[in-house]
Order: C-alpha cells, then structure tokens, then sequence
C-alpha cells in the first residue's frame, strides 16, 4: 500500500460519518484507539488490514475502521474509548500498551476488545489468565518488557567499555516505573552504571539529548512506549546528530537509520490482531481465542549507521543479528 493510499484509508474512515454507514447496516464497523499517532504506524495498520484481509475481511468493501490516535495524550483514551462504544463498534482493536485496552474495557464489558501491547496483560488487569481470557478482553501481547535484559546486553556488548549508558523512559507511560525498575536490576547484573533520563514530550527529547552530551554518556537505551515510536525519526536523528549509539526495541528505528533494535516483531503482532478481529466479526467467542504470545524477535543492525558513527561491530555481535542493514 502505498502512504497516499495509506493516509486516504485512515483519513478517510475517521471522517466519513456514522450515519451515511447506517444505510449499509450489513457491514460492521471496527473501533481502533491507539496511544501513538497515524503516520509512523503506517505498516502496522496495513499488516492489521492484511490480517483482516486472510480472513475474509477488506476494508471499504465489507469491513470499516474508525480510528482514534491519542498521539501520545494518555488522558484522551477514555473519551476516545468511549466515542467507539457510543458508536456501536462491532469490535475494538487498541493498541499501544495497555492504558488503550484498559480505556476501552472502562467504556464496555460487551464489545469485544482485541489489544496490541507490550506490556504485561495480566499486571495491567485486561485479563486474569493469557490462555483463559474471561469477559470481552482478548489480544497479542508482545513482551518487550522482558527482553530489556537482552536489549541492554547487546549494547553493553557493543560498548563494552562505556562508564555510563544513557536511559530514556517515557514518564507517561504506565509501565514505566516498572521498566525502570528492570532496567535497573540489569544494569546491575551486568556491571554497569546507567543514567535514567525522562523525556514524556517533543522538547523532552531534545533535552535528554543535550543532557547525555553534557555528561559524557556513551550510549544510549531506548525504552518502548508507543510515543517514542510516534517520534523515532527525531530519536534516529538526534542520536546520529550527537554521535551516540543507541539501541530502540524495533526494528522501524533501525530502518529509519537508527543503529540497532532488539524486540518482538510489532508488524506481526498487528497482523495477529487482525486475524483475531476478522475471526471475532465471524462469530468466535473470545473464551476461544486465547492471549496470543509474540513469537518472533529480531536483532537488527544497520551497518551504515554504525559506519557515520565510526564504529566496527564486532564480528560475535554480527553473528547473532536476524537482519542487516547495508
């Protein structure tokens, strides 16, 4: 799908209204609300399309989609949640961790909830077990979570002799006390001094950044949160502007230029999604569809980024990457 067709899709299906689909009472309409904002989720909504499409389901032809992006404004969820519901949604697909999902379970306990998260599903309360989800929540968990002890090995070996590594965690995001605390305990387990920096808005970011020059900080771990991915240009940007070597936790950074990125695979997760939302639209019970778990992990490093930054990776580190970017 090409982005002008991308952003007519999105714009388009946010905009057309209600009542003109009220005449086609025959086709369901989807509710997405999603903590980041439209553009840099782009390949995630056309792999969420395509999920839908395997099961029968095409967007504009028997299926519609009303988006809602929070673009980062956490406090919006709720109203955002609740306009869907008022709007009869068939399904709600929220992603972005679990404040969306959370926000849309306040608004119904009737419509059916498919959530995209990286968080812990089962801490954030959207379901009591993962292969026994009860009530109307179900999903695709991608626990980045727990991959922030590799992510951080990767970079400590790339680095081995930085004094500090830079942590950037979004104050915002609901788990960040929790990703700071495991961040924390594997700094710990690997010998390592890191300095943790909040950035929750556009000239946070900026900020963190003059702050890591000023105090000679070597590199630099990246947390997930949906707000930095809506911002992974100007992250890749800055890092190259500053000549730090920074590790993200999907693999878009390091597509966009971004030196490397260690975590599950957001496209497929999207994917998943959509083939969840498709089976519910044909009348699977959500007691049948049990948390799916993301499966896949990618390792990616982007060689050209590593040659601006004057860096060589070691041939061991190479070894281990799913994918290379020359």
């Amino acid at each position: 799908m090409k982005r002008r067709e991308f952003i007519t899709l999105v714009g388009c299906a946010a905009a057309w209204p209600f009542a003109a689909r009220a005449q086609q009472p025959a086709m369901p309409v989807i509710g997405f609300v999603g903590t980041g904002a439209a553009a840099p989720y782009e390949n995630y909504v056309v792999s969420l399309t395509n999920g839908l499409k395997n099961t029968g389901h095409i967007v504009g032809q028997n299926v519609f989609i009303e988006y809602r992006w929070a673009e980062g404004h956490y406090e919006r969820l709720s109203e955002m949640a609740a306009e869907l519901v008022a709007r009869k949604v068939a399904v709600i697909v929220a992603a972005g961790g679990n404040a969306p999902a959370q926000a849309a379970k306040s608004a119904t306990n009737t419509t059916p909830i498919v959530f995209i998260s990286g968080g812990d599903p089962v801490r954030g309360g959207l379901v009591a077990h993962l292969n026994r989800p009860e009530g109307n929540v179900t999903g695709v968990t991608m626990t980045f979570s727990a991959v922030v002890a590799k992510r951080l090995e990767l970079l400590h070996k790339l680095v081995p002799n930085a004094a500090t590594i830079g942590v950037l965690v979004n104050p915002n995001y609901p788990e960040a006390d929790f990703q700071r605390r495991e961040v924390q305990e594997s700094a710990s387990a690997l010998g390592q001094q890191i300095h943790l920096m909040n950035a929750g808005t556009i000239t946070d970011i900026d900020a963190a950044f003059a702050t890591l020059t000023q105090r000679g900080v070597s590199a630099l771990f990246v947390a997930n949160d949906p707000f930095f991915n809506s911002r992974r240009d100007q992250l890749v940007a800055l890092a190259a502007r500053h000549a730090i070597p920074a590790i993200y936790d999907t693999r878009e950074f390091a597509a966009a230029g971004g030196l490397m990125s260690y975590g599950s695979s957001a496209v497929e997760a999207f994917y998943q999604a959509g083939m969840y939302t498709g089976k519910i639209l044909k009348g699977a019970q959500l007691g049948d569809l049990p948390v799916m778990q993301a499966t896949k992990f990618e390792f990616v490093i982007n060689l050209k980024a590593a040659k601006a930054l004057g860096l060589g990776i070691p041939p061991t580190l190479l070894a281990l990457a799913d994918e290379v970017i020359e």
